[in-house]
C-alpha cells in the first residue's frame, strides 16, 4: 500500500489559500526572513536538533518540541506541509521535519514536493512578513512504529528478517569521514555491522538545482538491487535521522509498508563504544 507524503506546490497552494494547512520552514531563519511561503511558520530546530533514541532521549526530543509545536500553533486537526529550499539542500531537512511530526503524534503531516525552489519557480507568491500565530495545545503520542531505537537496531543484528539500510553519504560509508559535520565530529568511522548502502541521492531525480524523488517504479527498482523488497522489513540509518527520512518517505511512497527509521543513527551509534561497527576503509 502506498501513501501519499508529498504535496505539488499547486496542491500546496490551495491547502494553504483556504486555510486548511500550516506551512512550517526548517531553513536557517536568516533565510526565512529574506522570503518564504506567505503564512510559513519558521522552525529550523526540526533540522538542526541532534537526538538520541533511549528512554531520557525521546523525552528530552518531547521537551524541546511541544513547546516549539505550540509556539507556531501547529493543531493537530489541522493538516502540516514542511519545506526546505528543495529536496536535498538540507540533508532532507523537511522530510526529516516530516518524520519529527508524524513520530511525535500529528497524523496529518507533508511535504512540498521541490520546496521554495519549486514554489518560486511555479511563480508563486513569496512573503517576508512574520504571520500572527495563535499558541495550540499540541501535545505528543510518540508512534514507535515509526522508529528504530538503539536497541532496536541492537537486536536486528541478530535477525536476519530485518534488513538495517545505510544511506549516508559515499564518504561515511567508505569509512572516510564520520559525518557530514566533518571527518571527525563523530568518534568513530564506518558503519553497522550487516548493512547494505544506497546512497539517498539515489531515489532522487538527477538536477543541478531543484530535487524530486524518482517514481515508485524506480524506487523499488533501485531496492532490488540491494535486495531490498516491499515484503521486508527495513531500519533505515544515516548520520542524525535526516537523510533517513528523506529515504523513509521515497520507501513509503513506493508501497514499502514495514519500515523505521533509526532515528539517532550514526551519532548515537558511534558514541556508545560498547556498540559493535565494521570498522576500516572499504575500495571504492
Amino acid at each position: 500500500m502506498t501513501v501519499k507524503i508529498m504535496y505539488t506546490t499547486s496542491e500546496a497552494n490551495e491547502m494553504l489559500g483556504n486555510g486548511t494547512a500550516l506551512a512550517v520552514d526548517v531553513r536557517d531563519a536568516k533565510d526565512y526572513a529574506q522570503g518564504h511561503i506567505p503564512g510559513a511558520v519558521s522552525l529550523p530546530e526540526m533540522f538542526t536538533t541532534l537526538s538520541m533514541t533511549s528512554a531520557e532521549g525521546l523525552q528530552e526530543l518531547q521537551d524541546i518540541f511541544v513547546p516549539l509545536f505550540r509556539k507556531a500553533g501547529i493543531r493537530k486537526d489541522q493538516k502540516v506541509l514542511v519545506y526546505e529550499d528543495s529536496l536535498s539542500t538540507r540533508y532532507g531537512g523537511s522530510c526529516r521535519g516530516y518524520f519529527q511530526l508524524s513520530m511525535l503524534g500529528h497524523k496529518n503531516v507533508g511535504v512540498i514536493a521541490g520546496g521554495l525552489g519549486q514554489w518560486k519557480k511555479d511563480g508563486l507568491p513569496v512573503s517576508t512578513e512574520t504571520p500572527a500565530v495563535t499558541p495550540s495545545d499540541f501535545t505528543a503520542d510518540i508512534q514507535m512504529h515509526m522508529l528504530a531505537t538503539k536497541d532496536d537496531v541492537l537486536a536486528s543484528l541478530e535477525n536476519p528478517g530485518i534488513k538495517l539500510l545505510d544511506n549516508r553519504d559515499e564518504d561515511e560509508w567508505l569509512g572516510h569521514s564520520s559525518s557530514p559535520y566533518g571527518r571527525d565530529f563523530a568518534p568513530r568511522k564506518g558503519r553497522i555491522p550487516g548493512a547494505c548502502w544506497i546512497e539517498w541521492y539515489k531515489f532522487m531525480k538527477p538536477s543541478e538545482d531543484i530535487q524530486h524523488f524518482k517514481s515508485p517504479a524506480q524506487v523499488r527498482a533501485i531496492c532490488a538491487q540491494a535486495g531490498l523488497y516491499q515484503k521486508d522489513e527495513i531500519i533505515i540509518y544515516c548520520f542524525k535521522g535526516s537523510r533517513a527520512s528523506n529515504t523513509y518517505i521515497a520507501l513509503k511512497e513506493a508501497g514499502f509498508e514495514d519500515v523505521r527509521n533509526y532515528y539517532g543513527s550514526w551519532n548515537e551509534w558511534s558514541r556508545d563504544p560498547e556498540l559493535p561497527i565494521h570498522e576500516g576503509i572499504l575500495a571504492e
